[in-house]
């Protein structure tokens, strides 16, 4: 403590003059900006708006129909053609050369220049629900709550390559930089997390694709300051690196230093006036309650045997189904947006195969958090969105698998206000491109966030001189998919 005193005195002896002129003539402002942004943040070392509790959006635009995200990425670009989307004439056409008309002029992958032969869908189709939606038959689990969800058959995105097609779906921007859906939403709204952050990333990894990787920079916060950044925990192992105290210190010993740290921040914070120290005090005391938090939530074998029945997983094995469960335990602790990646979905090859894997990891886990969270008298204000970075083209690459494709593919969604059980959009009848209602990602971006009671033209920051916001300058609500 000796250290600390003697560079508190030297941090007081650096409050210059200009520093003091400077933050007296803004005092009043800040504090008047600080009461309309969020009442309880004025505290020693910074006034920005806490993370816990309501955000920037006070009050809402809407009322809300949804509360909290849950978004299921299936990282690689799933096949439409092999799951939700049924093209009897696809399989007529197998092997027969595609009509130059559906892509003449188009954007196309790696297929460019090559000859393009159509590729049947490699399974069959069956109906489920009182919907009567056709989806693929090695999905029976989710087809058994096919009448919770609403299938978008006309989704479309600008980016055709893995990374950039990543950050758009997240961001809204091809480009690194802008913040994820999940930072805006916690920037928003803020979370009712006490101990816990508010966005929440969990990866998991499958068989029988290709296993491209997963940037840290698809969860990051851009330029909203790093505490809304997504945390990203491990299914195996420790959930999060270095978070546990070291051989020998207790957790007295470790929130003293804890309390030193904050107590020196905040002196610095007081001279400098930067937002980001108040960041790292509000990291280092959520840091030290997860010490505590994390071992509970992820110690999922005190659930009820019929709920890991449900999922299908065992305790600590790192699977997607897991993954799911711990998403559930997450969004009822009060976390505004959990993320699930589940990677190996990039079928240039093998994709019948493929796509059998894809259903073992996932069908029973997605039917099981639809079905846990309704039971829970969750489901109606969680939204639940299932979807990968684009689709698949209907031709053939490599003999038996498919390209990377923008122009049409189906995602689905559930809960949160969604119109369940419901068809929207559909794609030609060779599967190419959205015919019917298309829908691209702004869209989509502005429909969740009207989900959640906000308006997505009035939620922006400042940057680089523009009023920046998550769907850029464009996206409608598509008020068709909801309830």
């Amino acid at each position: 403590m000796k250290f600390a005193s003697e560079f508190s005195q030297y941090l007081r002896q650096q409050q210059t003059r200009r520093v003091f002129l400077g933050r007296t003539s803004q005092g009043v402002g800040a504090l008047a900006l600080a009461s309309l942004l969020e009442p309880r943040v004025l505290r020693a070392g910074g006034l920005t708006p806490s993370p816990r509790g309501t955000g920037v959006i006070q009050p809402l635009h809407f009322a809300p129909k949804a509360k909290r995200v849950i978004w299921l990425s299936m990282a690689g670009g799933p096949s439409h053609l092999e799951t939700w989307d049924h093209k009897p004439k696809l399989a007529e056409m197998h092997g027969q050369a595609m009509p130059e008309s559906f892509t003449k002029g188009k954007q196309i992958a790696q297929l460019q220049g090559q000859k393009l032969t159509c590729y049947g869908p490699q399974h069959k189709f069956q109906r489920f629900g009182k919907v009567g939606v056709e989806i693929c038959e090695l999905f029976p689990q989710i087809g058994s709550v096919a009448d919770e969800i609403c299938w978008v058959r006309s989704m479309t995105t600008e980016a055709i390559n893995h990374d950039p097609a990543h950050m758009f779906m997240n961001t809204g921007s091809q480009i690194a930089g802008r913040p994820s859906m999940g930072a805006w939403l916690t920037y928003g709204l803020g979370s009712e997390a006490e101990n816990l952050p508010g966005f929440v990333v969990l990866t998991s990894l499958g068989r029988g694709g290709q296993n491209q990787p997963i940037a840290a920079r698809q969860w990051a916060p851009g330029f909203l300051p790093s505490r809304f950044q997504g945390v990203h925990l491990r299914g195996k192992g420790d959930p999060v690196m270095y978070l546990g105290s070291p051989a020998g210190v207790t957790r007295e010993q470790q929130q003293d230093v804890v309390k030193t740290i904050n107590t020196l921040n905040a002196q610095q914070d007081a001279i400098v006036d930067d937002p980001e120290i108040a960041t790292r005090i509000a990291q280092y005391e959520l840091a030290f309650q997860m010490q505590a938090s994390v071992p509970e939530l992820m110690d999922v074998a005190h659930e009820p045997a019929k709920v890991l029945e449900l999922y299908g997983c065992k305790p600590g094995d790192g699977s997607f189904a897991s993954n799911c469960l711990l998403a559930r335990r997450l969004v009822e602790r009060g976390v505004r947006f959990v993320q699930l990646y589940h990677k190996d979905w990039d079928h240039h090859g093998g994709v019948k195969q493929g796509v059998i894997y894809k259903a073992e990891e996932i069908d029973r886990a997605c039917m099981a958090l639809i079905t846990d969270l309704k039971q829970r008298d969750m489901l109606k204000d969680t939204l639940i969105v299932w979807a990968g970075e684009f689709g698949r083209t209907p031709m053939s690459q490599g003999g038996d698998g498919r390209d990377h494709h923008n122009a049409g593919f189906t995602i689905w969604l559930a809960g949160g206000g969604i119109r369940g059980g419901s068809i929207y959009g559909s794609t030609d009848e060779l599967g190419y491109a959205a015919v019917e209602n298309p829908i691209d990602v702004h869209d989509l971006h502005a429909t969740m966030l009207r989900l959640l009671g906000i308006e997505h033209t009035r939620m922006t920051v400042k940057f680089q001189g523009l009023d920046a916001r998550l769907t850029g300058i464009a996206g409608k609500v598509i008020k068709d998919l909801m309830a």
